[in-house]
């Protein structure tokens, strides 16, 4: 997984602009990210044919305000530079809650 700490409109639109990509709102203080993140090798292996991406919230945060991320660990799937589904709030997720959002988009 690619990981960036600092991300606006224009640097998103050009890392979601082609095929699926997976991207995860996130921040090292937020321990339901660290309670997922054990779990995220596993997601990205079952998920293939997808690009995953990190943005720290903290550093994108005019980025998720323009989104409308208000709670992490949130998920924005793209597919070629549209987005086709998230999975945004601010509960815990697990690693079936997280892979049944992203069957759901196929």
């Amino acid at each position: 997984m690619e990981e960036y700490k600092v991300v606006d409109q224009a640097k998103l639109a050009d890392l979601v602009k082609s095929g699926r990509t997976v991207v995860e709102f996130s921040a090292d203080w937020c321990s339901d990210c660290r309670f997922l993140e054990p779990a995220m090798p596993a997601i990205e292996a079952d998920f293939a044919n997808s690009k995953f991406i990190k943005i720290d919230r903290d550093g994108s945060i005019d980025l998720c305000k323009e989104m409308n991320i208000m709670g992490i660990p949130s998920f924005v799937v793209y597919q070629d530079g549209q987005e086709i589904g998230r999975l945004v709030n601010g509960d815990r997720k697990t690693k079936q809650e997280v892979e049944a959002f992203l069957r759901s988009l196929d």
